[in-house]
C-alpha cells in the first residue's frame, strides 16, 4: 500500500536494469505538488532513464511509480494528458513555422480538440513569448526559442505537472534566462515543474526542492534549505579506511565517494550521533587516529561542494 501523500511524483524501489547494469537502482523519490523540483546528477547518473520510466517510455525492471496520485503505468491513459514533457530536446520540423509545428503536433494528439486548436496554439505561443515569431521558420529560431517552442507544445493543454529534461542544455545566457523565467511563471500559476539538469546554478536559482543522483542511486533529497544547512558531517582519520567505510555504511551514513586516502568522510543521519560512530568503529577494530565534526558551510559554492561530497565527481556549475 502507498502512503497517502500530497506528491505529484512518487517512486518506490524504482529500478531499471540493462543486462547486469543498474541504470537506476532502488529509487525512492517524492516530488511535492506545487514545487519546482530539481533532479540533479552528472551525465550517465540515471536522470533521463528515470524520466523515461515516469512517462511510460521505458518499462521499469522493478519498483513502483505514482504520478498525480495514480499508479503508473496502469493509469497512463488518464494521467499523461495532465502531464506535459520535454525529453531529450524538442522535436521540431525546421522548415515549418513555429505555429505550423504546433498545429502538426497538436493534430497528432488524439485527445486534443480540433475546434479549439488554433486558440490553444495562440495561447501557448503567447505564454512562452513566441507570438512575435509564430510565423517564422523554426530553423531561424535560436536555441532558446526552440526550447520555448518545445515547452509550448507541452502546454497546448492545461497541465498539472511539467517534466523537463535538461531544458537549458546548450543555451546561451540569454536563452537560459528565457527558459528560467518561463519555468518560474509556470510554477507561480501552480504547475508542478520537475526539472532534470546538470547545471548547478540553474537548479539553485530555480528550485524549491532537489534530489541528487549518482551512478543510478539517490544520494540526497530535500528542500534547498535542508541541503544548504546540511546534516552534520563526520571525518575519520584512520589507516583502516576500507573497514571504516564499511562501518559507516552499516550505520546507513552517506559516505563521500571522494574521501582521501587515510580519511573517510560521511554525513550523519537522524538518530546516529558521533558517539555511536566512535563506538561502532572501535567495536569493529578500526584504528581511529582522529575524528572531526563539521556543519555544512554557507559559502557561495555550497551546492557544488555538497554535490562533490555526495558523488565524488566534478560538476558543470554554469554550463
Amino acid at each position: 500500500m502507498w502512503p497517502v501523500t500530497d506528491a505529484a511524483i512518487e517512486t518506490s524501489g524504482l529500478t531499471k536494469l540493462f543486462g547486469h547494469q543498474r541504470a537506476v537502482d532502488a529509487l525512492d523519490l517524492s516530488v511535492p505538488r506545487g514545487s519546482v523540483f530539481g533532479f540533479l546528477g552528472p551525465n550517465g547518473s540515471g536522470k533521463t532513464t528515470t524520466i523515461r520510466m515516469l512517462l511510460g517510455l521505458a518499462a521499469a525492471s522493478s519498483g513502483g511509480i505514482r504520478m498525480l496520485g495514480e499508479p503508473m503505468p496502469t493509469a497512463i491513459a488518464s494521467v499523461l494528458p495532465r502531464v506535459g514533457a520535454l525529453v531529450e530536446g524538442p522535436a521540431i520540423y525546421p522548415f515549418l513555422s513555429g505555429r505550423a509545428n504546433l498545429l502538426r503536433l497538436d493534430a497528432a494528439d488524439r485527445h486534443a480538440s480540433s475546434r479549439t486548436r488554433r486558440a490553444r496554439i495562440d495561447a501557448a505561443l503567447e505564454r512562452v513569448g513566441l507570438s512575435h515569431a509564430a510565423d517564422k521558420k523554426a530553423h531561424a529560431y535560436s536555441l532558446g526559442m526552440k526550447q520555448r517552442l518545445g515547452i509550448a507544445n507541452a502546454l497546448l493543454r492545461p497541465r498539472e505537472l511539467l517534466i523537463l529534461d535538461e531544458p537549458s542544455n546548450g543555451l546561451d545566457p540569454q536563452g537560459t534566462r528565457e527558459v528560467r523565467a518561463l519555468i518560474r511563471s509556470l510554477a507561480d500559476d501552480g504547475t508542478t515543474v520537475f526539472v532534470s539538469s546538470h547545471l548547478l546554478s540553474e537548479i539553485e536559482q530555480l528550485c524549491s526542492h532537489v534530489a541528487v543522483m549518482s551512478a543510478g542511486r539517490l544520494v540526497a533529497q530535500g528542500t534547498l534549505d535542508e541541503l544548504r544547512r546540511g546534516e552534520q558531517r563526520i571525518e575519520v582519520r584512520t589507516p583502516d579506511a576500507a573497514a571504516a567505510r564499511r562501518v559507516l555504511q552499516q550505520l546507513r551514513l552517506v559516505v563521500d565517494a571522494g574521501s582521501e586516502s587515510g580519511t573517510v568522510s560521511a554525513t550523519l543521519v537522524d538518530g546516529v550521533l558521533p558517539e555511536h560512530v566512535t563506538a561502532a568503529l572501535v567495536a569493529a577494530g578500526v584504528r581511529v587516529r582522529g575524528l572531526a565534526l563539521a556543519g555544512a558551510g554557507d559559502q557561495g559554492n555550497w551546492l557544488e561542494e555538497r554535490f562533490v561530497a555526495l558523488t565524488g565527481e566534478g560538476f558543470d556549475v554554469a554550463g
